[in-house]
This record gives structure tokens, sequence and C-alpha cells, in this order.
């Protein structure tokens, strides 16, 4: 089953085009406001698009190309929507909650029942079956909803930030949980967690102002950020700018050294990216001499911690450093800095 999507909505300043394989999960991924919950509304049939085409297994979800106007009721799209809260039915039992989706495609009460009696095991809520949803965990509910959500047969399931709600214990649970029943089955997953990424998708979609602006395999994007993005969420520093023969050129004018991808692709117009972990940056309250470095002259924004170490935040740049040196150093946020990185440890590709 394969899903092929393209739509632009004018308002929003959303203008996608994306594909989802057979047996695929996709990650959607990018900062708040960035189309996310566009894209699951206009796939689920919650809102229409000004332009564009969705197909799902061969059945056109919607074609607003020139001289067309095709438009399939959200119930009848063979997608199910799992959000961040469960949303059951209050009056229903968790067995009648899951048994809705069957029932309402035809199946009788009896075959409802046992299908919803499967899923509800498959999710390992067997013993969940009578009880309402104010008598449910939210890790509970969550599981319902899963199975509610799978019961229905969907050829595309929608998962909107399907965690969120969830507390530190029952998160975890649900990702294993979502990891099996998810395998060889389509799916889009919106998430702002690196680790559903990780866990749970083949491939992952960076959206940032209505637009795609990175996507490929998880760990390729993770581990080769080539937007801003993606960057932050592999907790890696990256500069934009175009390949020269010296390196990295930036918008303003400076270059930076590091270990070139490709040297033949060198010809200053050609967009790339230089990148490196907060872990190989220094900081200096004045400049450093030594063996090839890259110098940035910076000013402190924000002292957190990070884990043994101090994350010191300035300039769109991080670094890691010792509590020890940061108190060595007296850094404040506002402070004037040097961040100073050696060219061995940048790395620079196309973008």
């Amino acid at each position: 089953m394969t899903f092929t999507f393209e739509a632009a909505v004018a308002e929003r300043g959303f203008d996608v085009t994306l594909t989802v394989g057979p047996g695929e999960t996709v990650a959607v991924m990018g900062p708040n406001g960035a189309g996310k919950s566009t894209l699951l509304s206009v796939i689920a049939g919650l809102l229409r698009p000004d332009s564009g085409r969705a197909e799902l297994s061969g059945k056109a979800l919607f074609d607003f190309s020139p001289g067309r106007s095709t438009w399939t009721p959200p119930h009848q799209r063979g997608t199910a929507l799992l959000a961040q809260e469960p949303l059951l039915f209050p009056h229903l039992n968790a067995l009648e909650n899951v048994a809705f989706g069957p029932r309402s495609t035809g199946a009788t009460m009896q075959q409802a029942k046992s299908e919803a009696a499967r899923w509800l095991a498959e999710v390992e809520a067997q013993d969940l079956h009578e009880r309402r949803p104010a008598e449910l965990s939210g890790g509970q509910a969550q599981r319902v909803a899963v199975a509610r959500a799978l019961a229905a047969d969907p050829a595309l399931l929608l998962l909107d930030e399907p965690m969120a709600a969830l507390d530190i214990h029952s998160a975890p649970l649900l990702r294993r949980l979502l990891k099996r029943v998810l395998t060889d089955r389509p799916a889009i997953i919106i998430t702002h967690d690196v680790l559903d990424a990780l866990m749970l998708a083949d491939r992952v979609v960076i959206l940032e102002k209505g637009r795609i602006s990175e996507e490929g395999p998880t760990r390729e994007v993770l581990e080769r950020p080539r937007s801003k993005f993606a960057a932050g969420l592999a907790g890696l520093n990256l500069i934009p700018g175009n390949l020269t023969a010296r390196g990295l050129e930036t918008a303003d004018g400076q270059t930076i050294s590091g270990h070139v991808e490709d040297p033949s692709y060198a010809g200053g117009d050609l967009a790339a990216v230089a990148v490196f972990p907060p872990s190989a940056v220094s900081v200096f309250l004045d400049n450093a001499h030594g063996s090839p470095r890259n110098y940035f002259e910076v000013t402190i924004t924000d002292l957190e911690p990070h884990g043994d170490l101090i994350r010191v935040r300035a300039g769109g740049l991080a670094a890691d450093i010792t509590p020890a040196a940061s108190a060595d150093l007296g850094l404040v946020p506002g402070l004037p800095v040097h961040f100073v990185v050696k060219a061995m440890a940048v790395a620079i590709y196309r973008a």
C-alpha cells in the first residue's frame, strides 16, 4: 500500500509533497508552527487544501488538480488518527470502544467484539475489557486507543504525538508496543521526541515553515543533519554556507576549516554545512593559538546543565564544558567569549 500526497494551503504557507511506501513508518518532525498539524488534518480529511492530490492504495483521497474537484469524506478514507489524548467514548467500556471501528464498517456485534478482544490482547490490555475510560490510567487509555485505531484496519495510521500526554513510566511501554504493532504497517507519526523517530520510524521528514527542509533514513538525518532543526535534534552545531577551495564560507564572509567530504565539490556556489558537536568546542575569554582552529566571537545567552557538564549557548552555537571550567572563566549570560573548534573536529558536506 503506497500513499502519495501533494497539497498546498495558501493561508498557512503550507506546500508539501510526501510519499509513504508499503509498510513504511515516517516520522514528521519540526518546530511549533511548522505545519505538522496541517499535514495530518489534510490527510485525515479535516481540512481542505487549495490544490493538490492524495492517493492511498490507488484510491484518491482528494484531487484538486486543474479541472478536478474530488473529495473523499474522512470516514471513507481508510485512515485512522491516534491523537495525543485517547478521546475514548466515555459511555462505552474498553471492549465497546475498540469494537466501534469494525461495527462502523458493517461487522456484526459478535464479529466486532471478537476483533476488539483480539486487538486489546495485542496491546496487552486484555484485562481492561469492562472498564470505562474514567477507570483507566493515561497509559491504559492510550493502549485502548491504539487498539481502537488498529481494529478499524486502516490503510494508513496517523499518530499525532501519541506519547506527549503520558508520564515517564507509561511512555516507554507505549513506545515498545507501537514498535511491534507498526511493523509492516504504513504510518505517519508526528513527534518532538528523537527517541520516537529512532525507535519507530524508517524515515524522518523535517518540516519547517510549511515546507520539507530535509528528509531521509532516520539515522542518516540524525548523524548527518543538513538543517538547523535536525542538527538541534541530534545535539550538533550546524553552520550553513558555500563550499570553496579553503573550506566553508559563511554568509558573513567567515571561512570555516574542516574535513570536506569531497573536495571535488568545491566551487564557491554549492550549498554546504559545517557540523561539529558541542563537546568539540572550547571556550576562551580571548583568542587561543595552536593547531588549525576555527574561531567564533559570540556572546553567551544561556548556561544549562547537560549531564555532568555545562552547556554554554551563544550565537546559535553550543559548547559543553565542565562546571569547574565554567566557574574558572566566570561565565555568565551576556559575557562575550571565543568559541574555538579544531578543524579536525568539523565535518563539511553538501546541504
